[in-house]
Parts: C-alpha cells; structure tokens; sequence
C-alpha cells in the first residue's frame, strides 16, 4: 500500500481546502494510505474529510480560523511556534529581513510573513511517504520541502504568485526539493515562472478536480434563500478579503439601485474584511440590498435559486467557485484578471467585464435585462467539461 501525505496551511472552508478533499476521494482506500497534517492544526473542513484519512497534529481544533474564538487560537499557535525547536535567532533574522522587504515593496502580510516560522515551529513527522504533497504556497510548501521524508515531492500552486506577495527570499529556495510543482491554470502556471523560470521543466498544469455529480446532489437538498425577495439575485461566494474585492462589489449594488433595478445582492463567506463591509454596506444605505450571510455548509442550493453568479475579483489563480457556478448552469459576470479569464469564454459560456465599479455594474445590469442571454450563458457554463482522470494520472505517474 503507497503512503501519501498531504499538507496543507488551514482546513476552512475555502476553495483550495475543498479541492485538496475531492482530491483525496479520488485516491482508493484499499491502495493508498492517506495522511495529513495541517499546519495551524485548525478548521472547521476536518469534519469532512474522507474516513480513511489520518490526522497526523497533534493537537487540532474544528474551529474556523475566521471566527474570534479561532483567531486567539491562531495566535497562540503562532507564538508556539516560535519557541519550537529553538533556532531563535534564526527565526527572527527571517522575520525581519522579509518584513523589511515586503515594506519596501508595499505589500506587507502578515500571515505570509510568519508562515516559515509556523513551518519550522510544526510537528515533524518520523514516518518516511512514497508521495508527500504541499496542496498550499506558504507554510505548506515550507513544511514538505524542509520536514517531510517522502520518496517523490509533489508542490500546488493556486494563486497569482507575484500578486498574491510571495518572493524567492520568503521562500528561501523551497522548490528545489520537488519533483513536481502543479499550477492550477495555465495563467498561474505562467505567472509562477516569472518568478521562478528555472523550474520550467517541472511545472505543469494540475486543474482543479470539480465532482459534478456531488454537486448537483447537494443543490437539490434543503436549503437557499430563506427571504421571499422577487427581484433579481446576485450571489457571489467566497472569504471576506482583499482579493475578492466585495468593497468594490457594495459601490457596484449602489449604481445598480441608483439606477432604478430590483436588485439583491448575497455574499457567501467569512473574513477580516467584514467589519469594515458592514460600515460601508450602512453609510450607502444597503442593508437591505448587500447581505453577508455568512459561511454555510452547502452554498449549492444558493447556487441554484440566484440569477446572476458575480465573481468580480481582484487577482485569481484558479477559482472553485466559478467551477461550482458553471456545474450548477449559472449565468456568471467575472472581473477580466488572471485566472478568471482562463475559466470563461466571454460571451459564450459568461461575461467577463473590467475591473471597476463601472465595468462591473454595466455588465451586470445588461444581463439583468436579458433573461434570455442569462439562459444561454447557463446552458453554456453547465457543458464545460472538467476532465477529472486526466488530472489524476498526473499526480498517481510519480508513485510509479
């Protein structure tokens, strides 16, 4: 039986967290022998992982790492962390010369800033894997690269790698010690080698493996709106953060009702981020137009029951969520940026529109006033094909 291990940063209710679990239901429990180990041993995803799947922390906690409670545990992880296995100059020297980088560069963050101290502060496994597999950038590709035993090593990439704020000195020369390094798109791949064109050779494209089937068996369960609003539904699901750029979207629903549509527009998602929404959602007087529901277990009936799906961010690797929009027939408007470009035929199967409050509400409010177009476009994203074996073989070639 091959062992694999995974690695991951959190286990929350993310897009890349729910890709890692539909890709270890792929692996045959009577052939391989799962293992993970998260690196901040936190998330509220743990209750859903595959029976045959081995916990390797320690100490883990359900909680979401975007919940209050959550948070103090974060920190308390963190600080752990850095009294673990000494090597304390070290580790501030890191922290300091990386934090005078991302100053220097406009682009401090602090949960990137301290993943190599949660790396090097973890629980190292003694156990020696035929496959080890770092499913994250940061604090997982660290962990596999310096602390995991493993035959064949296998690195995700799921993000813009430059944008998203990575560098080589954060990274300290981590991709040298895999195999294989997987980029969700083509653009992510693209965008990871501007970074690193040495590696050429052994980055490849590794998508997103999408179960349609389970998909459409969970949008027909209970669930969805629970108001009785007539008008147009925008859905837009996703973490509460920069990225996803929901300041944005609250100055877009108030040109939409500025200029006179029925409109509401739900929000799926939790994060930091929040509070300052919820002041700007009050001062443009659309507390009754934006809602932020929150994070749910089963987002698909919401899927289902919208009109419009807006997936307008600011920078993507490759996005689950627009996947999970198109399995369900959705009529989908995205921002025109690496990774969402990729996913959509402007269009044909849905809209891609530029990146300001202007180009979004425009493209937004020409769908709304074509039900037919929305009809297509549905008709045209619940077509796409996903191509789940191909990926597969991919990542089972390196067992050999």
């Amino acid at each position: 039986m091959k062992k694999v291990l995974f690695v991951i940063n959190t286990l929350g209710r993310a897009g890349a967290e729910m890709a890692m679990l539909e890709l270890m239901r792929q692996f045959g429990q009577e052939e391989y022998e799962l293992s993970l180990y998260v690196i901040l041993g936190q998330g509220e995803l743990v209750r859903e992982l595959p029976k045959h799947v081995k916990v390797l922390n320690r100490r883990y906690r359900d909680t979401s790492v975007l919940s209050e409670h959550g948070r103090r545990h974060i920190q308390k992880t963190v600080i752990r962390s850095f009294f673990s296995h000494g090597r304390w100059f070290h580790k501030l020297h890191y922290l300091a010369s990386v934090a005078f980088e991302m100053k220097k560069r406009h682009n401090f963050q602090f949960d990137k800033l301290c993943w190599r101290m949660l790396s090097d502060g973890g629980e190292y496994p003694q156990e020696e894997y035929d496959l080890a597999i770092a499913y994250l950038e940061g604090g997982a590709t660290y962990f596999t690269a310096d602390h995991v035993k493993a035959r064949k090593k296998a690195a995700f990439v799921h993000i813009d790698y430059g944008n998203a704020g990575y560098s080589k000195k954060m990274d300290q020369d981590c991709y040298a010690s895999f195999d294989k390094i997987f980029a969700v798109s083509e653009e992510v791949r693209t965008n990871f080698l501007r970074v690193y064109p040495q590696w050429e050779e052994k980055v490849g494209v590794f998508h997103n493996i999408i179960n349609r089937e389970r998909i459409l068996e969970l949008a027909d369960l209970p669930g969805g709106f629970t108001d009785s609003y007539d008008g147009i539904r925008l859905l837009t699901v996703g973490r509460l953060t920069y990225q996803k750029a929901y300041d944005v979207a609250v100055e877009v629903m108030k040109k939409i009702k500025d200029a006179g549509y029925q409109a509401r527009w739900y929000v799926l998602g939790e994060g930091d981020q929040r509070e300052a929404l919820e002041k700007q959602i009050k001062a443009l007087g659309l507390e009754r137009d934006f809602k932020l529901l929150g994070a749910v277990d089963n987002p698909y009936p919401y899927y289902k029951e919208c009109d419009i799906y807006v997936h307008a961010t600011r920078f993507e690797g490759k996005s689950i969520a627009i996947q999970e929009a198109q399995v369900l027939g959705c009529a989908i408007v995205a921002s025109d940026c690496n990774g969402n470009r990729e996913q959509i035929e402007n269009g044909v199967d849905g809209v891609l529109c530029g990146f300001s409050s202007v180009g979004i509400s425009e493209s937004i409010m020409s769908l709304m006033e074509d039900a037919g177009k929305r009809e297509r476009l549905g008709t045209a994203a619940a077509g796409k094909q996903m191509g789940n074996e191909k990926q597969m073989q991919l990542l089972l070639g390196m067992l050999g």
